[in-house]
């Protein structure tokens, strides 16, 4: 009976994880321009940031989502415009450049998995997706005890790295096959794509959520 929360929520964290958006595009980016490890840490600072998320949708605080209701166009004004700058930002970069850095050792992991998480949690309809996920797969029931939700909660954890963690892999394989002009090509589509990523889902957010 435990080992069915871990499941479950292995199963919801990388189901969760797994449409590739804006943070998805950035996390094949680094991998091609950083290597696999900067690419998978990128990746876990999304997964703890949707991890945050589920604690607060699978222990029913109310009074948080209640706040980010009240709040959730500002903001994701707020997050859509640090994804903004973050893709004119890739589109412009010079992988040269950021090799360089690399090998001189400036940039670091955990600004990697910081800078993800910082965007990632900007984006606080996550809260509801983890709640139609634990709805539909019945897990969160209020008689369960702490223990169980918190089997659940590292579930979430594990299946979403377990995804970035496979997603940087098969990127990480073609990276030897990826010279520097083709990288510059790839900085470019990559940063358009989190821009007109992040475009398309504010049009959509707008529609369901008009403005009064």
């Amino acid at each position: 009976m435990i080992l069915k929360y871990i499941v479950d929520g292995l199963i919801i964290g990388f189901s969760a994880s797994v449409p590739l958006g804006p943070i998805g595009v950035l996390c094949i980016q680094r991998t091609l321009n950083k290597g696999r490890m900067a690419g998978f840490f990128s990746g876990l600072g999304a997964a703890f940031s949707d991890t945050i998320y589920a604690v607060i949708a699978g222990f029913s605080l109310s009074f948080i989502v209640s706040f980010i209701e009240k709040q959730l166009l500002y903001i994701q004004i707020f997050g859509a415009g640090i994804l903004i700058l973050l893709g004119v930002r890739i589109f412009y970069s010079n992988p040269a450049k950021q090799l360089r850095k690399q090998k001189r050792g400036k940039g670091t992991l955990l600004q990697d998995f910081f800078s993800t998480f910082l965007i990632t949690i900007s984006n606080p309809l996550a809260i509801f997706l983890f709640l139609a996920f634990f709805a539909s797969f019945g897990v969160v029931k209020s008689g369960d005890n702490y223990i169980k939700h918190f089997l659940l909660i590292a579930g979430v954890m594990g299946g979403a790295s377990l995804w970035w963690f496979i997603l940087t892999s098969i990127v990480n394989l073609f990276r030897s096959k990826i010279n520097l002009r083709r990288l510059w090509w790839l900085n470019k589509i990559a940063g358009a794509a989190i821009v007109v990523l992040v475009v398309i889902a504010f049009v959509f957010f707008l529609i369901d959520n008009p403005m009064e």
